[in-house]
């Protein structure tokens, strides 16, 4: 049985899921659906401020997680993913590059 996922408190750490990942997910085979896709994230993935928005043929998604990997791999199995974008918060917030 696996353990379920818990969630951070952004307001105790804000900086808890470093991650800032965003892509958007082109149907591939099947029509998308957002709310599947957020259940699914939500479920499976650990992180916080999930923003899945679009229609049947375009999903844009926004995710705050420290193991980003997993939700490019996820979108990646469900539709085609392009404009992929991963930024460290805290190299943002110490004046670097993310």
């Amino acid at each position: 049985m696996t353990e379920p996922i818990r969630s951070i408190d952004a307001e105790d750490d804000p900086f808890a899921y470093r991650y800032d990942t965003q892509m958007l997910i082109d149907r591939r085979d099947e029509d998308l659906d957002e709310d599947e896709i957020a259940e699914y994230i939500t479920t499976h993935i650990e992180g916080n401020s999930l923003i899945a928005v679009g229609d049947e043929d375009l999903i844009k998604i926004h995710f705050h997680t420290n193991e980003p990997w997993k939700l490019l791999e996820y979108c990646a199995s469900i539709g085609e993913i392009y404009d992929i974008v991963v930024e460290d918060m805290i190299r943002q917030s110490n004046g670097k590059q993310g």
